[in-house]
C-alpha cells in the first residue's frame, strides 16, 4: 500500500476550476486554480450559457500544470473524483457530442410548460397545495424550454445529462454519474437514489424520457478509470480509478466535517445553502426532497437561497462602483473593503430588514425580494449589512424547518464559501443563529470533501467518521454575542418571519401584473 497516497480532485465551481492533489491528512499538496473568463455568456437578458467543452479544455490545461508542478508525486495518486455545480443540463447527439451550449443553473429563462400533465396528476398536486411549486419546477426545467423554443435541438437529443455526467464521460469514456451529483431538474427518486420509473407521478413533471438519461452509480462506487489518452496528454499514470462522490454542495458538507444531524453546513457561495446530514431520509420542507450525500448511507437536507451571495456582487455593481474601482487599484477583493463598512453599522441595520428572494425558491415560488424599514438614517452600507443579515435570516428559517423535520436541534454550524472568508460575516451569522460558527483549515472545502469521500471509497479509512477526524480540522470559531443575538431574535421573529405571510397576496398581484397585457 502506498505510504503517502494522494487523491486527484477536479472541482468545477460556478466561477472557477480547481484541480488538486490532497493527502490523507487533508493537506492540499498541489493546486491549480483557473478562473473562467467569461464565466458564462448571454445571448438574451437573463440567459447564462457556456460551452461544455470549455470546462473540459480548461481542466486538461490545469491538469498539465498540476502534473508538471507535482513531478514524481503523480505516482502517488490512487484515485480521482470529479465534482461540479448543480442543475446545469447538456444535450448530446448520438455521437455524444453537445448539440448546444450548456444552460447553467444561473440561467433565468422560463418555459411555458405547455406539455400537459395527466389530469389525475394535476389534481393530486393541487390537493396537497403544491400546484405553484410544481408549476415553477416545470417552467425551470430546460427540457420543457427546449421543446417549446428549440424543437430541432430536442428532436436530435439522444442523451440529456448534467454537466458532471458529460465531464465524467470526457474523463473516463463512460456516460455515467453519481446519484449524489444529479441534484436539479431531473426525474430522480432521491430517496432510492435511482431514476423514477417512466410515467411516475413526480418524475413526470420534468418531461425527460428515461431513454435519454445516463447510468447512475451510488456514492462510493467506481465510475471507471481515467482514459489512457487523457492520462498521456496530461502526464498522469495509467489506470487511476474514478470514484462516485457528489455535487459541489454535497462534497462541501463532507469537507466541513458536518456529517452529523448535530451540525449545519452553511455555504456562502453564489447560491447560499444550509445542509444538515442524516442517516434517515427526512424532507427539509414539506414535499421537497433531501438529496443523497457524497458518501454512502447519508442524506443531505438542503435549503437554498437561489441568488445567495451573488447579491453582494449585485450590490457592489449597483451601489458601490467606486469601491469596485478602489479595490482593483489596491488589488483587493471588493468584499475586503466593504467588510470595514460592516463594523460601522449596528447589528440589525437600524431596523432595515431584507427578504432575499432575488430568485424564486421552490417552497415560495411567487415570492420576490423585499426590503422594509427604510428611514433617513439609512445608507447604502446599511443595505449591504441588511443583505448579509437577510440571507442569514432565510437560512435560519430553513434550519428551523430541518430541525422540525428531523426532530433534533442543531448545536453547531460549519461555514464555507466566499462569504466565510470574512470574520465580520462569520460573526453576524453566529449572532443571528445564536450558535457557534466554525471554519476549517482550508477554504477549498469542496475539493477537500471530494478527497475525503474518495479515500473512504478506496478503503483507506475504516469509516467516514475516521476520515473526517483525520482530514478536516477546525481552524477558528465565532461565538454569539448575547446582546446582538437578542436584537436579531427580535427582528427575526417580529419582522422577518411576518414578511412573507403579509406580502404573499401582493406577490400574487405582481405575478398577474407581469402577465397582464395593458
Amino acid at each position: 500500500m502506498n505510504s503517502s497516497p494522494l487523491i486527484l480532485t477536479l472541482d468545477f465551481g460556478t466561477q472557477s476550476l480547481r484541480v488538486s492533489l490532497i493527502d490523507k491528512k487533508g493537506n492540499i499538496k498541489h493546486i491549480v486554480k483557473e478562473a473562467y473568463n467569461p464565466a458564462y455568456f448571454s445571448e438574451e437578458n437573463g440567459f447564462a450559457e457556456q460551452n461544455p467543452d470549455f470546462y473540459w479544455d480548461l481542466a486538461v490545461a490545469a491538469l498539465k500544470k498540476l502534473t508538471k508542478e507535482a513531478g514524481e508525486e503523480v505516482n502517488d495518486i490512487i484515485g480521482a473524483t470529479l465534482t461540479t455545480f448543480r442543475d446545469s443540463s447538456v444535450q448530446l447527439d448520438k455521437n455524444l457530442k453537445p448539440l448546444r451550449p450548456c444552460i447553467l443553473w444561473l440561467d433565468q429563462r422560463m418555459a411555458e410548460a405547455r406539455e400537459k400533465l395527466p389530469l389525475l396528476h394535476s389534481l393530486a398536486f393541487k390537493l396537497v397545495g403544491m400546484e405553484n411549486t410544481i408549476e415553477l419546477n416545470r417552467k425551470r426545467t430546460i427540457a420543457h424550454w427546449l421543446k417549446e423554443n428549440e424543437p430541432e435541438t430536442w428532436a436530435r437529443t439522444y442523451k440529456y445529462v448534467n454537466i458532471s455526467t458529460y465531464l465524467n464521460y470526457k474523463l473516463t469514456g463512460s456516460l455515467i454519474d453519481s446519484a449524489a451529483s444529479l441534484t436539479g431538474h431531473y426525474p430522480i427518486y432521491f430517496k432510492k437514489r435511482k431514476w423514477y420509473k417512466e410515467g411516475a407521478l413526480k418524475g413526470r413533471i420534468f418531461g425527460i424520457p428515461n431513454r435519454m438519461l445516463p447510468e447512475i452509480k451510488q456514492p462510493g462506487e467506481q465510475l471507471g478509470v481515467i482514459k489512457d489518452a487523457v492520462a498521456d496528454e496530461c502526464g498522469l499514470p495509467h489506470g487511476i480509478k474514478v470514484m462516485a462522490t457528489g455535487s459541489d454542495k454535497a462534497c462541501e458538507t463532507v469537507g466541513l466535517g458536518a456529517l452529523s444531524r448535530d451540525m449545519g453546513a452553511i455555504s456562502y457561495g453564489t447560491a447560499s445553502t444550509i445542509e444538515v446530514s442524516n442517516r434517515k431520509y427526512y424532507e427539509p420542507e414539506k414535499f421537497l426532497p433531501a438529496y443523497p450525500a457524497a458518501v454512502p448511507g447519508w442524506y443531505n437536507m438542503d435549503v437554498q437561497i437561489y441568488r445567495g451571495y451573488w447579491m453582494l456582487t449585485w450590490f457592489s455593481r449597483e451601489f458601490a462602483s467606486e469601491v469596485v474601482t478602489e479595490a482593483k487599484i489596491a488589488n483587493l477583493a471588493v468584499e475586503s473593503l466593504l467588510d470595514s463598512k460592516l463594523y460601522t453599522i449596528a447589528p440589525g441595520s437600524d431596523g432595515l430588514v431584507l427578504q432575499p428572494y432575488w430568485g424564486p425558491g421552490l417552497s415560495r415560488p411567487l415570492a420576490k425580494g423585499a426590503i422594509i424599514g427604510f428611514s433617513d438614517v439609512h445608507t447604502r452600507y446599511h443595505l449591504y449589512r441588511a443583505i448579509i443579515e437577510g440571507i442569514a435570516y432565510a437560512l435560519r428559517e430553513g434550519l428551523e424547518g430541518i430541525e422540525k423535520s428531523q426532530k433534533h436541534k442543531v448545536k453547531q454550524l460549519m461555514i464555507s464559501g466566499g462569504g466565510s472568508q470574512s470574520d465580520a460575516i462569520c460573526q453576524i451569522t453566529s449572532d443571528v443563529f445564536g450558535l457557534p460558527v466554525s471554519r476549517v483549515q482550508t477554504y477549498e472545502t469542496t475539493s477537500l470533501g471530494a478527497a475525503i469521500a474518495t479515500f473512504v471509497a478506496l478503503g483507506e479509512f475504516a469509516s467516514i467518521e475516521e476520515a473526517i477526524k483525520e482530514m478536516s480540522r477546525v481552524s477558528s470559531t465565532f461565538y454569539p454575542d448575547n446582546t446582538n443575538h437578542k436584537k436579531y431574535n427580535y427582528l427575526y421573529n417580529k419582522v422577518y418571519l411576518k414578511m412573507f405571510p403579509q406580502l404573499k397576496d401582493v406577490y400574487k398581484d405582481i405575478k398577474k401584473y407581469d402577465k397582464k397585457d395593458f
